[in-house]
């Protein structure tokens, strides 16, 4: 039986402790403070550079470790390896309120950075600094949230950007290849998503080179399969559309 003494507890400082309620019962798991995100996301494999112990607690604070009753009826096992992996999945990870405001601070400034590398000024096809972004989030009173990606986030506030300033995500530089016979069919389903068509030659094949939204990717691929029968083909020839030379704008 796991024993509560000062000499055992030892390595449960400096813990993050992530946290689940389950049949009205909460249960605990003391994991290495970074690690818990680093499994989340994949970067971590190895359970034991997790956890800080395999117990399962009703507070880990306090070393109380739950009873393998509770345990079962609450996950259907009382393997410690499975309840320790499902917590870890779909717990709640508690963090202090530093920790917390630092985390959010990060992600904030993360958000700005993916904005500003992924979009331009539509006038002048150039990009925006991130301390600009930065700035405009801060306007529309932007609020992180710590439980979605910084991705999804990012996509969010071009959106909302969109409502104050001239932003739009930088194009897509594409140049498709089509079957000459089905060239012209091909690309009148192809017209509503494509931006600027920048040129096209007719020879044996038909090809394009054009600008696109990089949200019309997939579809745009899938789109030249299909028809084609795998015929055509899509090269990116640049993931982002900006003009050169100048400074980015502040």
């Amino acid at each position: 039986m796991y024993i509560c003494t000062p000499a055992n507890q030892v390595r449960l400082t400096n813990v993050a402790v992530v946290r689940m309620k389950k049949v009205g019962k909460r249960f605990e798991i003391a994991c290495y403070k970074n690690k818990v995100v680093s499994w989340r996301s994949g970067a971590e494999k190895d359970l034991d550079e997790v956890l800080q112990t395999n117990s399962i607690f009703v507070n880990v604070s306090k070393g109380q470790v739950a009873n393998k009753e509770d345990l079962s009826k609450a996950f259907g096992t009382d393997d410690s390896t499975t309840i320790c992996k499902l917590i870890l999945a779909k717990g709640e990870l508690q963090v202090s309120d530093k920790e917390r405001h630092n985390q959010l601070e990060t992600m904030f400034q993360d958000i700005a950075t993916i904005v500003a590398e992924k979009c331009v000024n539509p006038e002048t096809k150039r990009p925006y600094t991130v301390k600009l972004i930065d700035r405009a989030m801060k306007d529309i009173h932007y609020s992180v949230k710590a439980n979605r990606s910084t991705k999804q986030q990012a996509l969010e506030v071009i959106k909302r950007l969109k409502e104050s300033m001239q932003i739009q995500r930088a194009h897509m530089r594409l140049r498709l290849v089509l079957p000459a016979k089905e060239g012209k069919r091909i690309r009148e389903k192809l017209k509503p998503l494509i931006q600027v068509a920048e040129s096209e030659a007719f020879d044996e094949q038909m090809e394009m080179v054009c600008l696109v939204d990089p949200g019309c990717y997939r579809e745009i691929d899938e789109l030249i399969r299909c028809e084609t029968k795998g015929r055509g083909s899509l090269e990116v020839l640049s993931l982002k559309d900006v003009e050169e030379g100048d400074e980015k704008l502040e």
